[in-house]
Parts: structure tokens; sequence; C-alpha cells
């Protein structure tokens, strides 16, 4: 029996009264505060160092940021978690963690680490639209666009 790769299935659900935690403060992990700020109810940063933008989310109050290194005991009350370090050995803890606790939880270093990816998104007044390439970021980012471009062409969209 050939096995066929699986497509994801595009949930949407309400994370305003979730509590995320994304461990790391680097590039990745300021794509996906980015990315959850407009959705997410509570979003804890831990890292000893943060990038100057997640310190300016910070010290406006849209987040909290626990300077510090990971411990477990930072995720175990969590909701969803987001692994995002440079460090393969701190990113395959949080992943066993979250596992052992039933947490959802996305390893930016490993695709195979997930229990669920984040999607190009693309938010036109009340609609918000998820695009997942199925493993290639680069073909859901090229979608997401395309539809971008549909969307304000003249005599659609915003733009009749």
């Amino acid at each position: 029996m050939k096995t066929e790769k699986k497509k994801y299935f595009p949930l949407f659900t309400d994370l305003s009264h979730k509590k995320i935690i994304v461990i790391g403060g680097g590039r990745v992990a300021a794509r996906r505060i980015r990315s959850l700020l407009d959705f997410a109810g509570e979003i804890t940063v831990i890292a000893p160092e943060i990038l100057p933008e997640i310190q300016l989310l910070a010290e406006s109050g849209q987040i909290l940021w626990k300077k510090k290194k990971y411990e477990r005991e930072d995720i175990c009350n969590s909701d969803m978690v987001l692994a995002a370090t440079d460090d393969e050995m701190v990113n395959d803890d949080v992943y066993r963690a979250c596992k052992c606790w039933g947490i959802p939880v996305n390893t930016a270093s490993n695709r195979d680490k997930c229990d669920f990816y984040f999607p190009g998104l693309l938010c036109e007044d009340e609609v918000v639209m998820g695009f997942c390439g199925g493993g290639n970021p680069a073909k859901a980012k090229e979608m997401r666009r395309k539809v971008e471009r549909l969307l304000h062409e003249p005599g659609e969209g915003k733009d009749e």
C-alpha cells in the first residue's frame, strides 16, 4: 500500500485567552510573535537575550519577556509553545516536555517535531486566510502573494 503524505487541516481557533510561550528571542521568534500578536491573549518570551523588535513589544506591554534561560517549569501551564532557539538540545527538550504534558508545540528547527505549522497569513477586513505549503514555505508565500494581488486588482476588493 502506497503511503501518501497527509495534508494539514486548516484549523482556525480562538487564541484570545490562551497562554503562549515562545522559547528564544531571535529572528524566527520575532516572526512567530508578529504572526500571533493580533490573535493571542498572552505571549511570554523566555530568552536571556532578544532582538530590539521583541524588546519594543515587551516595553509596550504587548508581550511579556522573562530574561532567563529556559527551564521546563516555564512551559508547564501553557496552552501552546514555540521552540525557536538556535540550540537543538533546548528545542528538543521543549518538544519532549510538551509531548509529555499534552501541550501543542512548534519546533522551528525541526518540522518533524511540530504539532502545527505557521501559515502564511493574509488579513482583509474581517477575513483571515491561511496558506500552508505542506512543507514548502516558499510555495505558501507565493500563493499568499498571488491571492493578495488578486484582491487588490482594479475592480476587486478595496480598489473598487
